[in-house]
């Protein structure tokens, strides 16, 4: 690509898209979220999974403002939790974005849980919807890891500072931005997607 390609991440989590940015930063990619929008719409997250709510905040908003939108739906499952929070990790505790409150939930649900079976996985699905509302790109990837009852580092957000790499006995808000974008289920979806992205043909992405 010569020229900068503009890509809307479809949420209004400026958090999301810094990482995203900091993950693109080698590509000629700008990355803008919904906040740059006024006329974006609210998508309800109807979906049973990561890809349904991933193609729901990529397709519908892609055709309202006749743009090129990503839609990323990511969250935490744990298995002795039976996957959840899973599509809820957001609103775990009722509150979209509630991250003290969901952390909260989180380790009120596992208090008696020996840390063997605290096993959990962070899971991410991106899908690039063109301006017309077709799915161009869908990829997911996870990481693997398991719930600490005492929350570690200030970096990351989220579940982060609960949230263990047993390979590196550091929580991802220990580990900081620059590991994370080497590690997380983010960094390796983004990359499964760029791949994918640089494939397309010039004429595909004008």
């Amino acid at each position: 690509m010569s020229e900068r390609f503009q890509l809307v991440l479809g949420t209004h989590n400026q958090k999301k898209r810094r990482e995203l940015q900091l993950l693109l930063s080698d590509m000629p990619i700008d990355v803008l979220s919904l906040d740059e929008f006024p006329n974006a719409l609210s998508v309800e997250e109807t979906g049973t999974t990561f890809q349904e709510n991933a193609a729901l905040k990529a397709t519908v908003q892609a055709q309202h403002l006749d743009c090129w939108v990503m839609g990323e739906d990511s969250g935490l499952s744990v298995a002795a939790l039976n996957g959840a929070p899973g599509v809820y990790s957001a609103r775990f505790a009722g509150q979209d974005g509630d991250d003290k409150a969901n952390n909260a939930k989180l380790v009120e649900s596992l208090i008696d849980t020996p840390e063997h079976r605290r096993n959990a996985w962070y899971t991410c699905h991106m899908t690039l919807s063109d301006p017309q509302g077709q799915v161009v790109i869908d990829v997911e990837s996870s990481c693997q890891g398991f719930i600490v009852l005492q929350p570690r580092g200030n970096a990351g957000f989220g579940y982060d500072p609960y949230f263990e790499l047993r390979e590196y006995r550091r929580t991802f808000a220990e580990l900081g931005d620059s590991v994370k974008s080497v590690l997380s289920h983010r960094a390796k979806a983004m990359r499964l997607f760029l791949a994918r992205f640089k494939a397309l043909s010039p004429s595909t992405v004008s």
